[in-house]
């Protein structure tokens, strides 16, 4: 941010609505959220966590943290509270930014519901009597409350006296004053490239969420392949549709900008209006996201009536990408550069193709080896597959985690003792060591671009006591590529619905995660080892399957 600021000074760095900064002005504003930090007791070696939408107060709060030698923990704005609460939890996390409303939702009021109860792990929650703002969350100290949507001005609790360790954004701002800015530089300089930089939460296949360790110089390392391959540079204007709390919004999106002197568009949330307005009035020229947002893009019955001649690049994956889509994008939307890409939270930027691929290329591949990464197809024996073989796509790397939070296990079963990671997912290399991805070793399902891990889902239907089995798969849908689909077993004469179920996942996950239908069965089918046998429930579901209640699946 600060090589940055030097060298890009009154060229805009951001364009969030009305606000518009340029790059000193960005930075002078991370450099008072530092000396604010600071102010209010975080140490180098803090964690804090923004649990915001992207605006211009994410990019100011991360840096700031940053700069204080903190490290970032960010969180998906559609947890719940108890999902919130049990990250808070884990990490430790000092202090929390999150929205003072956001679509109607009081983010504080949720956290402190849920985090007087039960952790989202099952564990039991520290006294609710503990000092902080949010009882049962014993290390947060500071909850800071962000306007981010027009026409909330910051008011903590519509105005009324602030629960005590909760402030709004101003109020913290004005904390600065107690810290001169030649702390807050001589803080900075402290912070070493192999520092950790964020804690960023994935999940397992065991159901519970793992933290996943970066550093700063790999969060640079990757941010910088993904400009190279992107070819970006200070003429660009970077429309951000992915969540900053998303690597592909925060290592592949901001941290791309900030190193190219491109200016920022975040978008609050997606609307294919809003976005065909603005690629007009701001002159985007790239645009990154999942392939229906341009299948949404080409369709809309006003697009010919906007300007987009702007547009450069495309970067899109997560799901298949249509040869048809591919060239439509270069004939109708004329533009240039079109790239797939493949990457996962411990790895971030793993593969992408390069300027000048093929329509056929771009379509049926992941693209290449990206960001100084090995990949290699690794059989069920472990020994390494020819071109065209699938078999568990693996990495190796300057760029791989560090590790998961506090669980060495897991890391050892990720990561083995040579560097290789285990992706979990099953591809194949062609001979010109483009990555093709076929299939996933894991459960895992892809909504809407959101990963989803059918162990998490089934732990939360479990709770349930009227449930005995359950088994989660992804369904095809063609709007978001897959939803959650359950099979669930229940005690005779219990009467829970689908209607109960799908109540009870709400409260508890994310939006995306929640099954869109329920199936009752009398049993799962299982293999001779007691496994359920999920290849058969998927193809069920591929077929359309609808509830049939006490029929068994053999």
């Amino acid at each position: 941010m600060e090589e940055s600021s030097k060298r890009y000074g009154d060229r805009l760095a951001v364009i969030d609505g009305p606000r518009r900064l340029s790059y000193a002005d960005l930075a002078a504003q991370a450099r008072t959220m530092t000396r604010a930090l600071m102010a209010s007791g975080v140490q180098a070696g803090d964690r804090v966590a923004i649990w915001l939408p992207n605006t211009v107060h994410w990019l100011v709060a991360a840096l700031g943290t940053h700069g204080a030698g903190a490290s970032l923990v960010p969180m998906n704005t559609r947890y719940t509270g108890y999902e919130a609460a049990d990250v808070l939890r884990r990490t430790g996390a000092r202090v929390l930014f999150l929205p003072d409303r956001f679509l109607g939702q009081d983010y504080l009021a949720a956290l402190m519901q849920a985090a007087s109860g039960a952790s989202a792990s099952g564990a039991s929650a520290p006294s609710a009597s503990a000092p902080g703002p949010v009882g049962g969350l014993d290390q947060l100290t500071l909850a800071v409350r962000v306007p981010v949507e027009p026409g909330n001005q910051g008011q903590v609790n519509g105005g009324e006296a602030a629960p005590p360790g909760v402030v709004s954004w101003e109020h913290l701002l004005a904390r600065a004053i107690q810290t001169s800015e030649e702390s807050a530089r001589a803080r900075a300089a402290q912070v070493q490239a192999d520092d950790v930089a964020d804690i960023i939460f994935t999940s397992g296949t065991t159901g519970a969420p793992k933290g996943a360790v970066s550093t700063h110089r790999q969060t640079i390392a990757v941010a910088a392949a993904w400009a190279e391959r992107a070819e970006a540079t200070d003429r660009d204007v970077y429309m951000i549709i992915a969540p900053f709390f998303h690597t592909f919004g925060y290592k592949a999106g901001w941290v791309v900008a900030l190193l190219c002197g491109a200016a920022i568009v975040p978008q609050l949330t997606f609307s294919i209006d809003r976005v065909l307005e603005q690629i007009e009035r701001e002159r985007v020229t790239m645009l990154p996201g999942p392939p229906t947002i341009f299948q949404e893009l080409l369709a809309h019955p006003q697009r010919d009536q906007h300007d987009l001649s702007s547009l450069r690049l495309v970067v899109t994956g997560a799901a298949m990408v249509p040869v048809a889509l591919i060239e439509r994008m270069w004939t109708e939307l004329a533009i240039e550069t079109i790239l797939t890409a493949y990457g996962l939270t411990e790895a971030v930027v793993v593969t992408m193709c390069l300027p000048g691929d093929d329509a056929q290329t771009i379509s049926g591949t992941c693209g290449c080896a990206a960001a100084d990464f090995e990949i290699r197809i690794a059989g069920a024996d472990g020994q390494e597959l020819g071109p065209g073989d699938d078999g568990e796509v693996q990495l190796r790397g300057p760029n791989v985690m560090v590790g998961y939070l506090d669980d060495p296990a897991a890391t050892r079963a990720a990561i083995e003792p040579d560097g290789w990671l285990h992706t979990g997912d099953i591809g194949h290399l062609d001979e010109r060591g483009y990555l093709t991805i076929t299939d996933r070793l894991k459960d895992m399902f892809t909504v809407g671009g959101f990963n989803v891990y059918p162990a998490e889902v089934e732990n939360a239907i479990m709770r349930l006591a009227s449930v005995i089995d359950c088994a989660v798969v992804g369904k095809p849908d063609e709007r978001l590529g897959e939803v959650g689909l359950a099979f669930v077993v229940t005690r005779p004469g219990s009467g829970l619905s689908t209607q109960d179920v799908i109540a009870h996942c709400r409260e508890r996950l994310a939006n995306f995660k929640v099954p869109r239908e329920v199936v009752f069965v009398g049993q799962l089918p299982r293999n001779a080892g007691g496994k359920v046998l999920k290849r058969e429930l998927r193809e069920q579901a591929r077929q359309g399957l609808r509830e049939t209640a006490g029929d068994s699946l053999t």
